[in-house]
């Protein structure tokens, strides 16, 4: 890139107008997708073109930044979302970080954290270097300068246009003539929105920068050549084995007294929930926070003390090892006692998007406590990180595939179905879902077994649906840019179910807004605290 470092330049700044182009006045969608794919398609172009081969192990990162950027476009509920914009960015960072090594599987948390500072200062450093070194290349190779090279003009333009515009205001205030040919030279070039237009020139070139700094790094600096505590340990071992097993030993004999004592409460099931007055919510709740908390910090604990515990003899090894097993043995009774909890929780109360999330933490982060121990046994503690990692993706990629909000539905419908529960299906909290809800809601308005009761509840509860996603159409357009599968699909749904909910009227006499069923039955279209 060295020796044509225009090419670089004039790429970043397409990229940069592209971003413009797709996000400007555009609500997310398709247009995050896009982006960034042409970002990474930019990036092979420029690193093959000069030579640098991807290490096929950082080729394994594409099928999931692919998944991911999907689901930007495809899913609408808000945790997926933000998991799918934020591990979209996270394997492109992986991926420009190891393009040349694909060592990342073998990464511990610390060398997460020094490639990641290290990123961030090429985002900073390495475009400028980059210039003076290309200059000095080209010197040294008796490459004459580009006639075309407009780098000069850009930088001079961005100087000169600020300080013109300053002093035209002050004369076009010194004099009434000049101001009004200033005036008409303004209407006659739209140029109204020159301050809008210097703004977002601004962050093209930002943009662009950024870019040329992350495609710099992954041709110079990403080959992985020593990771960190690979050769020596970032910390050595410096606790004595003793010391650590009488810790280790204390919260295995504490976490087994607290399972003995309330293992009655941990598999009694609904036997017990009215033991010492005790209701549904008490049982299921009281204490499901602190279980996983404990579960969290003690897998913490047990991470720290491998890394500091000295093992001199197998036969440590193989009690500590022992220690650790217990352990994490009786973590996992305690993350099923919650997983109960939660159970009843929800066959009582209904699902919601809080209580779905936990469900499915609980099954990773149990997962990820078996592999802790298995890896311990192994001696292969460095490939905890990358465990942690592979927990990290599993949860990610689980909650679009479950579709969270379609989940909800039809799990608090079928609930409601089946009866004898403590509480009626409560239609509001579908109004607070996401797009992703509304082809459920309507397929299960359109089935012939719904009873009327039901029926009447989610017909009041997509007509509140349809009433907000016609305010929020008409304070806002949307382009291609924010193209949505989501979206599409509900306004779909909700078409083919418009003579049923026209039956229903809105009542906007007053806050909160009312669906009003035929036989004169009102269901507010509010927001409340749900969790």
């Amino acid at each position: 890139m060295k020796t044509n470092p225009n090419k670089l330049w004039i790429i970043v700044l397409v990229l940069g107008w592209l971003f413009d182009f797709l996000f400007w006045e555009n609500a997310p969608g398709v247009n995050f997708a896009i982006f960034w794919t042409a970002c990474l398609i930019a990036g092979f172009y420029l690193l093959l073109s000069n030579g640098h081969r991807p290490h096929p192990a950082t080729l394994l990162l594409l099928p999931l930044f692919g998944f991911f950027a999907a689901i930007t476009f495809i899913r609408s509920e808000p945790m997926t979302t933000f998991l799918a914009y934020t591990f979209t960015m996270f394997t492109l960072t992986i991926f420009t970080v190891t393009y040349l090594g694909g060592r990342w599987m073998r990464y511990t948390l610390a060398d997460y954290v020094s490639k990641s500072f290290s990123l961030v200062g090429s985002l900073l450093i390495r475009p400028i270097t980059f210039a003076a070194e290309a200059r000095k290349t080209q010197t040294e190779a008796g490459v004459q300068p580009s006639k075309y090279n407009f780098m000069p003009i850009l930088r001079g333009l961005v100087i000169a246009i600020p300080i013109v515009m300053i002093f035209a205001s002050l004369l076009a205030s010194a004099d009434v003539v000049f101001n009004q040919r200033l005036e008409d030279l303004v209407d006659a070039f739209k140029l109204e929105n020159l301050p809008e237009y210097i703004f977002r020139m601004i962050y093209i070139l930002f943009i662009g920068y950024g870019l040329s700094g992350i495609f710099l790094h992954a041709a110079n600096a990403s080959q992985d050549e020593k990771l960190v505590g690979e050769e020596k340990p970032l910390v050595p071992a410096f606790l004595g084995f003793i010391e650590s097993s009488i810790v280790l030993g204390s919260v295995v004999a504490l976490f087994a007294a607290f399972v003995v004592i309330q293992f009655q409460y941990f598999f009694g099931g609904t036997t017990n929930i009215n033991v010492e007055g005790y209701t549904y919510a008490d049982y299921a709740r009281k204490g499901f926070g602190e279980l996983v908390a404990v579960a969290f910090f003690a897998l913490m604990m047990l991470l720290t003390l491998s890394g500091i515990t000295k093992r001199e003899t197998e036969t440590q090894r193989k009690t500590y090892s022992g220690l650790g097993i217990a352990l994490v043995g009786l973590l996992l009774v305690m993350l099923v006692s919650a997983y109960q909890r939660l159970n009843l929780y929800e066959v009582a109360y209904g699902f919601s998007r809080l209580r779905t999330y936990t469900h499915v933490f609980l099954i990773w982060i149990g997962l990820l406590l078996i592999t802790t121990i298995v890896l311990e046994v192994l001696h292969k503690e460095r490939m905890f990180a990358f465990a942690m990692l592979i927990a990290s993706f599993g949860f990610a990629i689980s909650l679009p595939i479950l579709n969270v909000d379609a989940f909800i539905v039809n799990q608090n419908i079928q609930r409601e179905l089946l009866g004898g529960n403590t509480e009626a299906l409560d239609s509001q909290y579908f109004i607070e879902l996401s797009d992703d809800a509304v082809p459920p809601l309507v397929k299960a308005l359109r089935s012939s077994t719904l009873p009327d009761t039901v029926h009447e509840k989610v017909t009041a509860a997509l007509t509140c649906i349809r009433y907000d996603r016609d305010i929020q159409r008409n304070d806002r357009e949307y382009s291609w840019q924010s193209f949505h599968f989501a979206r599409v699909n509900a306004d779909k749904a909700l078409a083919s179910v418009q003579s049923e909910l026209d039956t229903f009227t809105m009542d906007e006499s007053e806050y909160p807004t009312k669906a009003v069923s035929p036989d004169g039955e009102e269901f507010p279209c509010s927001e409340y605290y749900y969790d």
